[in-house]
């Protein structure tokens, strides 16, 4: 059972978000906030597995609490959840490197891969957040773009197609059904590919990749 805690100023938000998670039968939301010093206090009291923090709170907002969260419980995983897909907050989630990151918009099946995502260690960003964070980027310069090239070249075939769809912003589900392979197998091949370009969430292997100029054929984008 993986345990989480929800912080969020709006109770409706908690109550559809605790059904949401506890409708799986494998998560339990053993705890509840309705700010940042609150959701902290909260996790040191119930040491989930997982937190799921709205970003905007009122006393302590959920990128501070991320910052007080990894000092005094460095194991714990981080998720933020957020209507505000600006681009300080993406910015500044990436940089305290959490482990999920996704728009109040997405669908209950995202919210649970982001969770179990978490809880497994792996770090989960929204399709549509990857994308946003992507678009900020500005054109590179071309010794940028050469040493991005030359860490890409550790990678096999396959591990580029999967990062080329990957660096479209595209979830490990719909990478599988693109390239005909299982979704088990697509996690598998992310790992690989962070492992060898030395990067900590899918969001740095992407800008690494859009770095070397590597994007998604026409041929596996939607139509």
């Amino acid at each position: 059972m993986v345990r989480v805690l929800v912080a969020d100023d709006e109770p409706l938000i908690r109550t559809g978000i605790r059904t949401v998670l506890e409708s799986t039968g494998e998560i339990e939301v053993v705890a509840e906030a309705g700010d940042g010093r609150t959701a902290v206090h909260e996790a040191l009291r119930h040491r989930p597995d997982v937190a799921l923090l709205d970003i905007r709170m009122p006393v302590l907002d959920g990128l501070a609490a991320v910052e007080e969260l990894r000092r005094r419980l460095p194991g714990l995983r981080v998720v933020l959840l957020t209507s505000f897909g600006t681009e300080p907050n993406v910015l500044r989630a990436v940089q305290h490197r959490v482990a999920g990151f996704v728009l109040k918009t997405c669908t209950p099946d995202e919210l649970v891969r982001a969770v179990r995502a978490a809880n497994d260690g792996d770090a989960y960003l929204s399709p549509a957040v990857t994308r946003l964070l992507l678009g900020l980027v500005s054109p590179v310069a071309a010794e940028r773009r050469r040493r991005a090239a030359e860490r890409l070249a550790a990678l096999s075939p396959r591990e580029v197609d999967v990062l080329r769809l990957l660096a479209d912003g595209l979830a490990n589900a719909d990478i599988g059904r693109r390239l005909r392979m299982s979704e088990a197998s697509v996690k598998t091949y992310v790992s690989r590919i962070l492992t060898k370009l030395d990067c900590t969430n899918r969001v740095q292997a992407a800008l690494l990749a859009r770095d070397a100029g590597l994007s998604a054929p026409a041929s596996t984008r939607d139509t």
